[in-house]
């Protein structure tokens, strides 16, 4: 009786080319995202490849199409000769990005409150440890966390309602209200607080029809009314009027 030869463990498939490029780039992308919306990159920054490429440890080029991405969802501007900045939102671009929002985060709630109840506690646990996390970093005034954690929120409950393609355009859009906020915040304001959150958890376990929906608008609504989105008037100065009066050199 022979003994059979003991398998060879499995060898692992490395990712193909193009996947891990895409991996990679994937990655920068959700960095600088995830670093506007905590505000270490204001609008109007520069974004210089060769930081960038360092910083990541990457390719110049790879850079340049991480840029190139962003550009296309608006959320760095591409200036030529001058380089790539993060966006800068005018009042009219924030009051849309807000309106946007509403139109799909009303649809994402329509679908969780379509799940049948009893939630699952898989998605019960992790709404209550996002909570735990959010109630922390406020007891903390931890305010860049609190502001990376309110979209990371408002994403799972994308995920939750299982249609891929309204969590990616929410994406782009949390990271160009994430802008909007910074440019426009009230010094005095309290965007996206873990209180609303509660009760929006809290009302989707109840299962009222329509609440939790109604409770998401009004909480988009609030956050919008704490930017200063009044048209500014031009500060630009004109230094030939200012010093018209002055005497001409003896």
């Amino acid at each position: 009786m022979t003994t059979a030869a003991p398998a060879k463990p499995a060898r692992r498939t490395p990712l193909p080319r193009n996947a891990a490029r895409n991996s990679a780039e994937a990655r920068i992308v959700r960095s600088i995202g995830e670093a506007i919306a905590d505000r270490r990159l204001p609008p109007g920054t520069k974004l210089t490849e060769e930081s960038l490429a360092e910083a990541f440890g990457v390719s110049r080029e790879r850079v340049r199409k991480v840029l190139l991405l962003l550009a296309q969802r608006r959320v760095v501007t591409l200036i030529p000769n001058r380089g790539a900045f993060v966006a800068k939102p005018t009042p009219k671009e924030a009051r849309e990005v807000f309106e946007a929002r509403r139109v799909i985060e009303r649809a994402i709630m329509d679908r969780l409150e379509r799940l049948p109840r009893p939630l699952p506690d898989d998605m019960l646990e992790k709404l209550r440890d996002h909570g735990a996390l959010e109630d922390a970093a406020e007891r903390a005034a931890d305010r860049k966390a609190m502001i990376r954690l309110s979209g990371q929120f408002h994403l799972l409950l994308a995920e939750f309602a299982g249609n891929a393609t309204l969590a990616g355009i929410l994406t782009d859009l949390i990271d160009r209200s994430s802008l909007a906020i910074a440019a426009f915040e009230r010094r005095s304001s309290h965007t996206c607080s873990a209180d609303d959150h509660r009760r929006l958890i809290a009302a989707l376990i109840g299962n009222r029809p329509g609440e939790a929906t109604t409770l998401m608008i009004e909480h988009l609504d609030e956050v919008e009314r704490q930017l200063d989105l009044e048209t500014k008037t031009d500060t630009r100065i004109d230094l030939k009027a200012i010093f018209a009066d002055e005497p001409e050199p003896a």
